[in-house]
């Protein structure tokens, strides 16, 4: 398929959705690197499933239309970025 035909099946509700489920998922890995560096073995655990479960949705979404991985880099950018500020606030609050 080429860009057009892509461009014409691409569905910004799709998108929004992907990239809000990029955005939790980025922010779950963030969440879950700094669980297992605080030895939490239970909320390591289950954010890891949790988030294997979402990569799952996007990845059957972008399988279809590669335009997709638009909206997920950008929701995994917006995810990480806001879990390192929340995580930067807190130690500084300490």
């Amino acid at each position: 398929m080429d860009i057009l035909t892509h461009w014409q099946s691409f569905d910004i509700k799709i998108a929004v959705v992907v990239f809000v489920a990029y955005l939790v998922v980025d922010a779950m890995y963030a969440y879950y690197t700094i669980t297992v560096i605080k030895k939490r073995p239970i909320a390591s655990a289950t954010t890891g499933a949790l988030m294997h479960f979402l990569i799952a949705f996007g990845v059957l979404n972008y399988v279809q239309n590669y335009l997709y991985i638009i909206p997920l880099a950008l929701g995994s950018w917006v995810g990480t970025y806001m879990v390192v500020k929340w995580d930067l606030r807190r130690d500084n609050q300490v």
